[in-house]
């Protein structure tokens, strides 16, 4: 087995064995933010969240690859994770639907992986150290590394909207030809948000994140959904000010990095978490109603809650670390969620979302 290093910016240096993709000129290292999810399933799901791009990412759950890969896990058409940490890999995965293993599934898709590595260290440091850069190498010494790491340009600095959004707009393939029309503008939208509106009969149409407010209104929809997405978002501007126009013209949902998009079109301000909130066991309550679920996460941003506006009301608290969760429009027909409801992977206690909006689309739609 080749051995391989996860190198950390600040000079952390853990070894392992490479898995995935062979180390050459195509594919020499995987750089990117490290960061941990603590799901216990769902790692076909986490590779290809478009909220991961740019970031390498590891599993705190020890073994990794035992259902193997299938074809109905997807949430994207790729990978997304610039590289994978884990524990153990299952070289022999055991489930009816597996079609790959997770080796397979890597070299592919062009990514390195590292396997052998005490991941449960490595959560230990990142959650007192913060998130920071990282590379999985097979083809330096950990010195070399180190300063090369330095010489990166940051993950808050670039834009990774841009690279995972659509380029040209879509209608979801299972989606209902008439019916409700949902615009969902992508940041990185996961497949299974589509599949939750169709499934609820919807007429789902997704635009890339560059599309303005005419552009979306041209489509006449009943709703506007913001995706989730990667990266900081002060980055997306075009988003932001789409968002803005929109508001009390159309029913809008923000999800995880489409709830930042919201709350900055209002003049809210957002700020970056130490280690981030990633995995599916994340409780959050609804400050509206006092009940508490267990919800699905994945972001690294957080909205600032002395920046709100008197017009958004919080709706939501993470009751980890009270950091905002949820907002609703006092007069627009407008609410965000911080988290997953749609989860893949995670709980499904919050699939509730979607008939919420529904609902509050029916309502214009009435009207």
């Amino acid at each position: 087995m080749t051995t391989a290093y996860l190198v950390l910016a600040d000079g952390s240096v853990f070894q392992g064995q490479a898995m995935g993709a062979t180390a050459d000129e195509k594919t020499p290292k995987a750089d990117g933010e490290l960061v941990f999810n603590t799901s216990m399933t769902g790692y076909q799901e986490m590779l290809t969240d478009p909220s991961y791009a740019g970031q390498i990412v590891m599993p705190t759950y020890p073994m990794i690859g035992n259902y193997g890969i299938n074809h109905r896990d997807m949430e994207s058409a790729r990978i997304q994770v610039a590289g994978f940490v884990v524990r153990e890999e299952c070289e022999t995965p055991s489930h009816y639907a597996s079609t790959a293993t997770l080796h397979d599934f890597l070299s592919r898709n062009g990514i390195l992986g590292i396997s052998g590595v005490d991941t449960r260290a490595v959560t230990r440091h990142i959650r007192s150290s913060g998130v920071m850069m990282g590379t999985i190498t097979t083809t330096e010494t950990p010195e070399h590394a180190v300063a090369r790491l330095r010489s990166l340009t940051g993950y808050d600095a670039v834009n990774f909207v841009r690279q995972v959004t659509t380029p040209e707009p879509f209608s979801w393939p299972d989606s209902a030809v008439q019916g409700v029309r949902i615009a969902v503008v992508d940041c990185g939208v996961k497949y299974n948000i589509l599949r939750e509106f169709a499934q609820r009969g919807c007429q789902t149409i997704v635009l890339p994140a560059t599309a303005s407010a005419d552009e979306v209104l041209t489509l006449r929809p009943d709703g506007v959904v913001f995706s989730p997405g990667p990266g900081d978002p002060i980055h997306n501007t075009v988003p932001v000010e789409t968002a803005k126009a929109l508001i009390g013209r159309v029913p809008m949902l923000g999800i995880c990095l489409g709830h930042q998009v919201v709350a900055q079109a209002m003049g809210a301000r957002t700020y970056k978490l130490k280690f981030g909130h990633r995995g599916g066991n994340h409780p959050v309550q609804d400050l509206e109603t006092g009940r508490v679920s267990i919800t699905a996460q994945n972001h690294g941003y957080a909205v600032d809650e002395g920046s709100l506006p008197q017009q958004l009301k919080v709706t939501h608290r993470n009751l980890n670390d009270d950091t905002v969760e949820g907002l609703r429009h006092l007069s627009a027909p407008v609410f965000t969620i911080q988290y997953h409801s749609e989860a893949s992977p995670g709980p499904l206690d919050n699939e509730y979302i979607f008939d919420q909006f529904l609902a509050l689309v029916g309502e214009r739609v009435s009207q």
